[in-house]
């Protein structure tokens, strides 16, 4: 398991914003071989870090964190990425879960820089929740290359803003920080004037509900033929959205994913 409160480094930190995706992780088997894919495709560099739960790579966009990988040989379990919820109280957070019907599978657990678990809400998606510093650092969505667009994608839409928005105290954070409001078929979460997040129904009734990571990248097109050449699967066409120009992938291990660049100006 990835420790996202391990993220800080000398000189340069993502800061941890309550009740909104903060960090996320990759589970992989092969952690030579995410390095090699992820850092070829978004530009990342790599720093090792604390390996607590395995091997665990930090990577770097402009020298500040953006993302953790794990390594693991644990073949049961699957290669996938995590979203970290920021949060003020991950041991109040927890109780919130388990009391609105979610699970809290490990956690929460203590490290140098603060607290975290992992969780998953009533419809089984999973996510984590990160207790760390809220006050210090770069917000995660505006650096390039890192994840600027998290998406749930689940069956009842509502039913999970009900049961996040009461876990996350939505409706109780100050307007000029925080807001939820409906656009484009969707309940966005805007966080500091920017949207961040999202909840949408899925299109895929069968699909196992999923918060799905956009990473930033300058050129939608090119950026998949890229992913395509290095091994991963592309779902689907490369499409323009309402945040941008987006398309869904596999990476060469079985990691689910999405780019999501500006949109087509031809």
């Amino acid at each position: 398991m990835s420790d996202p409160a391990a993220a800080v480094m000398r000189g340069a930190t993502v800061r941890c914003v309550p009740a909104v995706p903060s960090w996320v992780s990759l589970m992989a088997g092969d952690l030579e071989g995410a390095k090699a894919f992820y850092g070829e495709l978004l530009g990342w560099t790599f720093r090792a870090g604390p390996n607590r739960w395995g091997p665990y790579a930090r990577a770097l966009s402009g020298g500040v964190p953006v993302a953790g990988i794990s390594g693991s040989s644990d073949l049961q379990l699957p290669v996938a990425w995590t979203t970290f919820f920021g949060t003020e109280d991950a041991d109040a957070l927890a109780e919130r879960i388990r009391a609105r019907g979610g699970t809290v599978a490990i956690g929460p657990l203590g490290s140098d820089a603060g607290r975290i678990a992992i969780a998953s809400d009533r419809a089984g998606a999973p996510f984590g929740v990160w207790e760390g510093d809220t006050a210090n650092g770069a917000v995660m969505c505006s650096l390039p290359g890192a994840p600027a667009w998290i998406e749930l994608r689940t069956k009842d839409a509502f039913d999970s803003a009900l049961f996040y928005g009461e876990v996350f105290g939505w409706d109780n954070r100050e307007k000029d920080e925080f807001e939820v409001r409906w656009e484009h078929d969707r309940v966005v979460l805007r966080s500091e004037g920017q949207s961040v997040a999202a909840l949408v129904g899925a299109t895929d009734p069968e699909a196992r509900p999923s918060w799905n990571v956009y990473f930033s990248v300058a050129d939608a097109d090119e950026s998949v033929a890229l992913a395509e050449r290095l091994g991963a699967d592309v779902l689907g066409e490369v499409r323009d959205g309402p945040y941008g120009r987006w398309a869904d992938l596999r990476d060469p291990q079985g990691g689910r994913f999405s780019l999501l660049g500006p949109r087509d100006r031809g």
